[in-house]
């Protein structure tokens, strides 16, 4: 993604993916928001560049610490924060590996040159 939308379009998108967590239950499920948010950040990651991600990674952080985790956008600092924090890091790490994979060749046969044929003309001196 060029032009510097990674990070905007990853934080519409972590807010997008919070909103369906929360009303399946994340509150009484915490992983619910986690599942729904390590995708959005390793998807930013791997379409943009890593330090958009990592950004990314810290709004889908704070809106899991403080809207699933915690009540009306108060941050909790607790071992839920702390490992939706390692998760969502490795998003991050995970999707930058994914970005630096060497890309497998693709073996394409060089085209045959075609075989000389040797005209043979038939004789048309004479008949008899």
């Amino acid at each position: 993604m060029s032009g510097g939308f990674g990070f905007p379009f990853g934080c519409v998108a972590a807010v997008v993916a919070v909103v369906p967590a929360d009303l399946a239950g994340a509150t009484a499920h915490p992983w619910y928001a986690l599942v729904t948010l390590g995708p959005v950040v390793l998807l930013t990651v791997f379409w943009s560049s890593v330090t958009a991600a990592i950004g990314v990674a810290v709004v889908a952080w704070a809106l899991d610490s403080g809207f699933v985790l915690g009540r009306a956008g108060e941050l909790s600092f607790d071992a839920a924060s702390a490992l939706a924090a390692a998760v969502l890091g490795a998003a991050v790490v995970l999707g930058f590996l994914a970005r630096r994979r060497p890309r497998v060749p693709v073996w394409v046969p060089t085209p045959r040159r075609p075989a000389e044929v040797a005209i043979r003309r038939p004789d048309l001196t004479g008949v008899g």
